[in-house]
């Protein structure tokens, strides 16, 4: 009985021993040494000049910096970097490249993780290329909306530099007129979507994840271009599958961001075989006789083959999507 009861007393002591020294430990380390943001502001006056019109200084927000440690919220206990001379790095979080893409975006992350914005963070592809959130916001520099480094769309070319060079071809969408936004068709905090590898265009094979705004191309597409949206009784098969197979969606040289001029376009898909001949309208055959094939100016097949996104007419105007 007494060795029994000598076990029962180890067993249910020792848990509780262990509990109580692990906290006082914990209460003995030392706690950071904040300076206050009054000594952030000595040196960093034009950094704190900003700061103090964001919204992370609006103490109407509880869980703002404002209500905490200020500058020390994000930058961590000041008083060892003030003590070492105040150099850039030294003893202090300076959000550069010192520090890793997800130790910067862990920062953030603390007051804005449950953020409905930020729910697939983690899973989207900035957060898998190490873009960390400084790389596009400044809590101190703000020029767009959202703290913004600079506003839209420029601010996705600074790495993005093959879409803007696709912007600027003669057919684009209205996105640096200012019609349209890069976050009108995509979610760069990340979402649900993903494309095959090669579906963007015939010439983009890089990436699966583009974060778009809804769960197929198509889907995306139809909430500017609902007319093609359908039902049609006659569909043409492409357009079923995606509209970026014949379409360029950040621009092209061709009109209607198309990926190739008609006919070479519809060629890619259609030879020979048709009830009548598919001629390669190239310079080698288009210009041959004394004038020049018709066939080879304004819009070639779909001079006819106008329905071409779909037709609701009968017999054998409506499988064939002529007028």
């Amino acid at each position: 009985m007494r060795r029994f009861s000598f076990f029962l007393l180890v067993f249910f002591l020792l848990p509780v021993l262990l509990v109580l020294l692990t906290y006082y430990q914990g209460s003995a380390e030392e706690k950071p040494c904040y300076a206050g943001a009054e000594k952030c502001k000595e040196c960093h006056f034009d950094l704190y000049s900003e700061y103090e019109k964001s919204i992370h200084n609006k103490k109407a927000i509880s869980w703002s910096p404002a209500n905490r440690e200020g500058c020390e919220s994000c930058h961590g206990a000041g008083t060892e970097h003030i003590e070492r001379g105040g150099k850039g790095g030294v003893a202090i979080f300076s959000f550069t490249k010192q520090e890793s893409a997800r130790q910067r975006a862990a920062k953030c992350l603390v007051c804005h993780e449950e953020t409905k914005t930020l729910a697939f963070w983690n899973m989207n592809r900035h957060s898998t290329e190490d873009v960390a959130c400084n790389d596009c916001h400044s809590i101190h520099s703000a020029r767009g909306q959202g703290l913004l480094k600079t506003g839209e769309p420029y601010v996705c070319f600074d790495c993005h530099r093959n879409i803007r060079a696709k912007t600027d071809k003669q057919s684009h969408h209205p996105i640096r007129e200012g019609r349209m936004k890069c976050t009108d068709c995509h979610d760069p905090m990340g979402t649900f979507s993903s494309l095959p590898m090669a579906s963007y265009s015939a010439y983009d094979t890089f990436g699966s994840n583009k974060m778009i705004k809804a769960d197929a191309v198509n889907e995306l597409c139809y909430k500017c271009h609902a007319e093609k949206r359908g039902p049609q009784v006659w569909t043409h098969p492409p357009v079923e599958e995606s509209c970026l197979t014949c379409h360029q969606v950040h621009g092209s040289n061709h009109s209607r961001l198309l990926d190739k001029r008609v006919p070479q376009l519809c060629q890619s898909c259609h030879d020979v075989e048709l009830p009548h001949v598919s001629t390669p309208y190239t310079k080698q055959s288009g210009f041959k006789g004394n004038a020049p094939s018709s066939h080879f100016y304004a819009r070639s097949c779909l001079n006819c083959h106008t329905n071409i996104h779909g037709s609701n007419s009968r017999e054998f105007l409506g499988p064939h999507w002529l007028r």
